[in-house]
């Protein structure tokens, strides 16, 4: 099996992620619980794109509209689509970022680190620059480990099969509540 050949197999992998992780914010009001850090703030935004079927028979829908409003990509995970890229909004402690997350490759895109300085303290030295840079740097590997945390929670539950049947069966009534 070539590389190519693992990453379609394994695709699932990263949208059940994006699905659950859609489920937990949802779940407990758009916090999820990460244990060793605290409350996470995850607000999935305007945008969800939803897959379905394959060759010929592929599908892709974008949703967009506030997180409530997102009534249409619940629609498509009850038709059996699968979420393939959300944009959202997280918040830890004082930072905020906004980022795409492509669900196929765990795929940052689009992302927003937190500004840490204000304005009055940029300057245009080397080293101010270079402060700017490594800050910037800094806030995308806090970013990358979070979400990295967030995904080895799901993949906590996931591996148990009683835990991951359980977390199906209130994911699937999660879906369903909005008929």
């Amino acid at each position: 099996m070539d590389l190519v050949d693992l990453i379609i197999e394994k695709r699932f992998l990263g949208q059940e992620f994006l699905t659950w992780l859609w489920y937990k914010s949802d779940e407990r009001g758009g916090t999820v619980a990460l244990p060793g850090t605290g409350d996470i703030q995850l607000v999935f935004e305007k945008h969800m794109l939803l897959e379905y079927g394959e060759g010929e028979a592929f599908e892709k829908i974008i949703c967009q509209g506030l997180q409530a409003e997102l009534k249409e990509a619940r629609t498509g995970l009850r038709m059996g689509k699968k979420l393939e890229q959300a944009r959202i909004h997280m918040v830890q402690g004082e930072y905020e970022w906004h980022m795409t997350i492509k669900a196929s490759l765990l795929e940052f895109r689009s992302v927003k680190p937190p500004r840490t300085m204000a304005e009055a303290e940029e300057g245009e030295t080397a080293e101010a620059v270079e402060g700017r840079l490594l800050d910037r740097i800094g806030m995308l590997e806090k970013a990358s480990r979070t979400v990295d945390d967030l995904f080895r929670l799901f993949l906590d539950v996931r591996i148990s099969p009683a835990r991951w049947q359980e977390e199906r069966d209130r994911i699937s009534k999660w879906i369903h509540k909005m008929e």
